[in-house]
C-alpha cells in the first residue's frame, strides 16, 4: 500500500513541477520527486541505486539547476 501511495505522490509531484511557472520552485518540487524515487528504489531492495539517485539527481543536479537559473536574467510574463 505504501509503495502505490509513493508512486501516486511521485506522479503528482512531477506534474506539479511541469505546471509551475517559477523555475526555482519547479526545481525544488522536482528534487522532492527525485527523493521519493530514491525511496522507491530503496523499497525495491536496490540501496546502491537509491543512494546514487539521492546523491546525483536530488542533490547534485538540483544544485546545478539552481546555480544555472540564478546566473540567468529573469523576467516575468504576465
Amino acid at each position: 500500500m505504501i509503495f502505490e501511495t509513493l508512486l501516486v505522490f511521485l506522479i503528482i509531484l512531477t506534474i506539479i513541477a511541469v505546471q509551475l511557472k517559477d523555475l526555482i520552485h519547479a526545481v525544488i518540487v522536482l528534487a522532492g520527486a527525485e527523493t521519493v524515487l530514491a525511496v522507491l528504489f530503496f523499497m525495491m531492495a536496490a540501496p546502491d541505486i537509491a543512494i546514487t539517485q539521492a546523491a546525483v539527481s536530488a542533490g547534485l543536479s538540483t544544485m546545478i539547476f539552481i546555480i544555472a537559473i540564478q546566473k540567468t536574467r529573469r523576467h516575468e510574463h504576465d
